[in-house]
């Protein structure tokens, strides 16, 4: 498996596949064709369908445009074979290059031998059961397995993630407003955060989570800045659930950036084995991997053993088998933001009936990447992503 810096990436939203990815390709072709007259870019299958929402043609065009003039080509009925998010990129009529965004802000060439983006595996276990059975050898933990493969320089990079994903916390609690698109949807994370407070401590708990999830969404719905945890569209889990267990557990840093090592962890494993695209797989690969990561995060936190923080990702994960990704108008607002909520405290949920455990259950976290995989593949492409069925059957974008 690759670094967790693969995994974590600080950017803007609102889509790590349609709006960080194509905007890193954009940069890569600018920088090789400084000196074009006219660029056209042709976007390929999900890209194309839902590319308008996900602001995939601003992001081009902002580092393009400058340039020279520059074209998109919409092809929304047209998939390439090697993933759903495929672009193609030309100046001056030639120069073609076929460049794919395969989730989390990650580029690829495809099949081809020489993959520019290629970098190298840190980890050499590829399976949660290999890195639990390590874990129980050795009397660590999984952070400590990070630490193990990672450059020292990895505690510092997860500082950076860990203080931008509070800042994306803060700043979106403090935004009023509405959401851009033709949704007209009013910022919610604002209100929701005065109310949490006046309630009792079981329900502010709740109210509080709640608040910061849709901080972080709806800041990433804007094209603000967040990180991909495991991407865009599911940005808002993991952080509200450390932002609320630093502020009412008064975790130190150290004990947070541990959490988000466990965290990364387990969003590598779905990563290499299966696939965090909601293009690719639903949003079972998105907002369910993301649940999954904060469930270990959390029961990291409070003292979980390696088979409590795997069970606890594995039900994070299991129960959002299955979910489709249909965006509303092409958007990552409805149902995106609401279920980031919605995960956070299903997180917590997951914690806490993994404590209660002895960590011992019949289906293992490495089963259910399998079957999500599999899901994702059995799913028809109209509710992955594209916004032509489910909930986004009778909502279109001009």
């Amino acid at each position: 498996m690759k670094s967790l810096r693969e995994l974590y990436r600080i950017g803007k939203g609102p889509s790590s596949s349609h709006t960080m990815g194509p905007e890193n390709a954009a940069h890569i072709y600018a920088k090789e064709h400084p000196d074009a007259k006219n660029f056209e870019v042709t976007l390929y299958g999900s890209l194309a369908a839902t590319g308008k929402g996900h602001l995939t043609h601003q992001a081009i065009l902002e580092v393009l445009q400058p340039i020279a003039p520059t074209k998109i080509v919409w092809k929304p009925t047209v998939f390439l074979p090697f993933h759903p998010n495929g672009m193609l990129f030309k100046a001056d009529g030639t120069h073609d290059w076929t460049v794919y965004s395969v989730g989390g802000g990650a580029l690829s060439e495809g099949e081809a031998k020489a993959d520019r983006f290629f970098t190298p595996e840190v980890y050499p276990m590829n399976s949660l059961t290999e890195i639990m059975q390590w874990c129980e050898n050795s009397g660590r933990s999984y952070w400590e397995y990070v630490d193990e493969c990672e450059d020292p320089s990895i505690w510092e990079y997860l500082q950076t993630v860990w203080e931008a994903m509070q800042e994306s916390v803060e700043r979106g609690i403090n935004h009023e407003g509405r959401l851009p698109g033709p949704l007209n949807l009013a910022r919610k994370a604002s209100t929701y955060y005065i109310k949490a407070t006046g309630y009792k401590q079981t329900l502010q708990t709740r109210g509080l989570v709640y608040a910061y999830a849709l901080a972080v969404s709806e800041e990433n719905a804007s094209g603000e800045t967040i990180v991909t945890a495991p991407t865009c569209g599911s940005c808002g889990v993991v952080p509200a659930v450390l932002y609320h267990l630093s502020k009412g557990h008064s975790f130190s840093d150290t004990h947070i950036l541990h959490a988000l090592a466990t965290a990364g962890l387990f969003g590598n494993i779905v990563k290499q084995n299966a696939s965090i695209s909601g293009a690719e797989v639903g949003c079972q690969g998105e907002v369910g991997v993301a649940c999954a990561m904060a469930s270990a995060a959390a029961c990291q936190l409070f003292g979980g053993s390696p088979s409590q923080i795997e069970y606890a990702a594995e039900m994070g994960l299991e129960h959002h088998l299955g979910m489709t990704c249909d965006p509303v108008c092409g958007l990552v607002q409805i149902p995106c933001i609401e279920r980031n909520a919605f995960a956070a405290t299903r997180a917590l949920d997951a914690n806490l009936y993994a404590a209660f455990s002895d960590g011992k259950h019949r289906v293992s976290f490495d089963r259910v990447v399998e079957v999500m995989k599999q899901t994702g593949h059995d799913l028809p492409s109209l509710y992955k992503e594209t916004g032509t069925g489910g909930l986004a059957k009778d909502y279109h974008q001009d």
